[in-house]
């Protein structure tokens, strides 16, 4: 009865939170949940109650395990490439006055968006929508893409980093919903998937909250670094104010983790005794922080449109080939 009790212990702490480790495989969450915690449950349980009845309660916790086992042996993808869903939002982490963090759940503890390294998903909403031109208001459905900061590897959500604009009409509409409101989600979208040492270095320059796709792909090169992965990671973070800076602490501890990742940041309008570029991002930064043209190392921008243009023309005059209207995953330059 004692090692029963350490057993409901042991695995309470680890669903609670108490424990530090995060299992996988046998030992995933979702098992110890549904799986060993309940059976535990249930053959203490008629022990303490009768104890020549526990067999019986051996044989049901068997049956009831096996069959969550085999409902919850393998992840789940949820996105339809085809037709919008509609998901919860379950939590709201607000980071600044016009920028926080939605965490969406999927149907499952084991369902995963789907999505690969690098693509996108569409968000859409039925809003009221005013024509410049004619300054009449429409209702019309409005679509965006969006790059989750999470990724399939954590299974049961996704976290969308987004900041709201004023003229921004979904980015507007996700500040007004409250936990329990749904949103409608289809994908996966985007030329970009990546794969392990797909290149020797990336380059990269990020401005504002487009630093999502590119915080997706570095994590997943940490992730399989394990495994094999050496691609070292370049890049350059741009933004008007300190303050701006979205995700600091988390690009600040993955530096800190991996000698092959370096942050460089500018500021529009840098504090005091900043150590960080200033301006905008130029061709001089470029080429003293980024990988020079090379057919192994790839370029990747994600940004505001006349950022990503005057970033366009400044890598070509490096020598990087010249960037396509629309990008392909083999090009040197890949704008997201």
């Amino acid at each position: 009865m004692t090692k029963i009790v350490e057993v409901l212990t042991a695995l309470t702490d680890v669903v609670t939170g108490k424990s530090t480790s995060k299992p996988t495989g046998p030992f995933a969450a979702q098992y110890i949940a549904f799986v060993y915690l309940p059976s535990a449950i249930l053959i203490a349980s008629t022990a303490a109650i009768k104890v020549s009845y526990t067999p019986v309660a051996v044989v049901a916790a068997v049956v009831l395990g096996g069959y969550q086992f085999y409902t919850n042996q393998e992840e789940k993808k949820v996105l339809d490439p085809t037709r919008f869903q509609e998901f919860k939002l379950t939590d709201k982490t607000v980071i600044s006055h016009n920028t926080a963090i939605y965490r969406f759940g999927l149907p499952s503890p084991n369902s995963i968006l789907g999505l690969p390294i690098g693509q996108h998903i569409s968000l859409a909403a039925d809003l009221d929508v005013k024509d410049p031109k004619t300054e009449k208001v429409e209702r019309k459905e409005v679509v965006r893409s969006y790059t989750p900061i999470s990724s399939d590897w954590e299974p049961g959500h996704f976290d969308l980093l987004i900041k709201s604009y004023p003229t921004g009409n979904i980015s507007r509409h996700l500040a007004t919903l409250n936990v329990g409101d749904k949103m409608k989600v289809k994908g996966p979208k985007g030329a970009m998937v990546y794969t392990p040492n797909m290149v020797r270095r990336f380059g990269m320059i990020a401005g504002g909250t487009g630093i999502t796709p590119m915080l997706q792909v570095v994590r997943a090169i940490l992730r399989k670094r394990s495994k094999g992965d050496k691609t070292e990671v370049n890049l350059i973070f741009a933004n008007v104010d300190e303050k701006d800076i979205l995700l600091r602490s988390d690009l600040q501890a993955l530096e800190d983790e991996d000698n092959n990742f370096h942050v460089h940041y500018v500021l529009n309008n840098p504090p005091e005794k900043w150590s960080g570029g200033v301006g905008f991002v130029t061709a001089d930064m470029i080429k003293q922080h980024l990988p020079p043209p090379a057919s192994d190392i790839k370029i990747l921008i994600c940004g505001p449109p006349p950022m990503v243009s005057a970033l366009k023309k400044a890598t070509e005059s490096l020598g990087y080939d010249k960037a396509r209207p629309v990008s392909k995953l083999e090009d040197m330059v890949f704008c997201f």
